[in-house]
């Protein structure tokens, strides 16, 4: 930024910030005490309106997949503005057949069929509909602890309180019991055990507060906004046996998960060698720019027959930024990456642990790695006011991170996935100064 311009850019700050208070709703309040104004990034840079740098390390939440303003996205979007911006779903266009067919070839089993939205919110509403569709039915199972958007069907498989409107609530919609191992009641019990025990708790689920025909069980392979709650070995094999049994369709949510961001595979739910029936993405397709698909078999596509459209779904200009972004994603090998860079920072947050009794647990898959923070490991009692002091804490060493849990008391990281070794080590390193000033303003209890 250039310096001539500050005193420019520290009155735009509070102009932003009072506009922000005055015209926006506030049921979407910004991060921070003191909210952040954003005016440009490049990779894994993001800088505010004061001209300070920042090591983005939660991406927009997960969608700045391969680092912000990536050049080759700019220059494909830049290209496609200028020569086609709109045409709705009524037309054809090769950018979407591109990413289409992208998708196609890296999505899991029989996987080939797509419908562009504009969100994750509208990728779930397109995949409940499509369920209940073909199998004639409408009553759905989601996990509870579990975010799938904002729409009322989203809120509604949303099964956190804060993330529920009042006065919005459907019927048709039960939630099992989340694969949360951490504050599983019952000590002692290994992951075949744990598995079991959920699994008699979906079979409940659909014997008791069910028709016992449901259409679909919808899931997240990895719980985001829960704080990357990670199911343990067996249990969306066990789950989709469950499903498929009594007739229903699995829907899996990668939406946060997908596109190599778990390590070692393009979609979360690889690792547990399972072929959804219906799979739902957004966020980091694009690079954040808004695009939502819902993908699926085409015995199950065909069944939508009655008239649909999506003015916007497919748009040239955010199909140019989808098609670039799988590009890179596919020449870079995000899931390698994720897979090598996620242990780095793994090990270094395992470190963190050890020196901080206020960490929890940490967990997640490749660059999904989160902090749980507790008043003592002991009681495991949730502490959402050191998780405050440490996002703020954060902010001052020049980091930025996420915060998701049921009680607000997880620290998130989604950095991009063509993140450095050198960037890794750069953000432990002010994490690790986050975690000095916490202590040292009595934050740990």
């Amino acid at each position: 930024m250039n310096p001539a311009n500050k005193a420019v850019v520290n009155s735009d700050t509070a102009r932003v910030k009072a506009d922000h208070a005055k015209y926006l709703f506030p049921c979407a309040p910004p991060l921070y005490g003191e909210p952040l104004v954003l005016v440009e990034g490049h990779g894994t840079t993001a800088v505010d309106s004061e001209g300070r740098e920042y090591l983005d390390f939660f991406s927009g939440i997960l969608t700045t997949s391969i680092g912000h303003c990536h050049p080759e996205v700019v220059e494909r979007v830049r290209e496609q503005v200028g020569t086609l911006g709109h045409t709705s779903t009524l037309y054809l266009t090769e950018n979407q057949t591109r990413v289409a067919r992208r998708l196609s070839e890296i999505a899991p089993g029989r996987l080939s069929q797509s419908f562009f939205t504009n969100s994750g919110t509208e990728a779930v509403e397109t995949a409940v509909m499509l369920a209940c569709m073909y199998t004639g039915r409408s009553e759905v199972i989601a996990l509870r602890r579990a975010y799938s958007g904002r729409s009322v069907l989203a809120t509604n498989l949303t099964a956190q309180a804060p993330w529920r409107p009042l006065g919005s609530s459907l019927p048709g919609i039960k939630h099992a019991m989340s694969p949360y191992r951490y504050r599983f009641p019952i000590e002692g019990v290994d992951d075949e055990a744990f598995v079991d025990y959920l699994a008699r708790d979906l079979e409940e689920t659909i014997h008791t507060v069910t028709d016992g025909k449901p259409a679909a069980f919808f899931a997240e392979t990895v719980q985001g906004a829960a704080g990357y709650i990670v199911p343990p070995p067996g249990y969306f094999q066990r789950m989709v046996e469950i499903i498929h049994d009594c007739g229903g369709l699995f829907i899996c949510d990668e939406v946060q998960a997908g596109f190599g961001r778990t390590g070692g595979k393009w979609f979360g739910i690889e690792h547990w060698d399972v072929e959804p029936d219906i799979m739902v993405m957004a966020k980091g397709i694009a690079n954040g720019f808004p695009v939502g698909a819902t993908i699926t078999r085409p015995e199950i596509a065909e069944v939508w027959t009655a008239k649909t459209i999506s003015t916007y779904g497919g748009n040239p200009v955010c199909m140019a930024a989808g098609d670039a972004t799988l590009e890179v994603m596919a020449r870079e090998n995000t899931p390698d990456r994720s897979r090598d860079r996620g242990s780095q920072l793994r090990r270094g947050l395992e470190e963190l642990m050890g020196a901080h009794e206020w960490i929890g647990e940490v967990r997640g898959m490749g660059l999904m790695q989160a902090l749980e923070l507790v008043e003592d490991r002991a009681g495991k009692e949730p502490n959402p006011e050191v998780t405050k002091a440490l996002l703020e804490a954060t902010r001052e060493e020049g980091l930025l991170v996420g915060v998701g849990g049921l009680d607000g008391n997880v620290i998130r990281m989604g950095p991009s996935m063509l993140v450095s070794e050198a960037e890794v080590d750069d953000a432990l390193d002010r994490l690790r100064r986050a975690c000095r000033r916490v202590d040292s303003a009595s934050w740990s209890g």
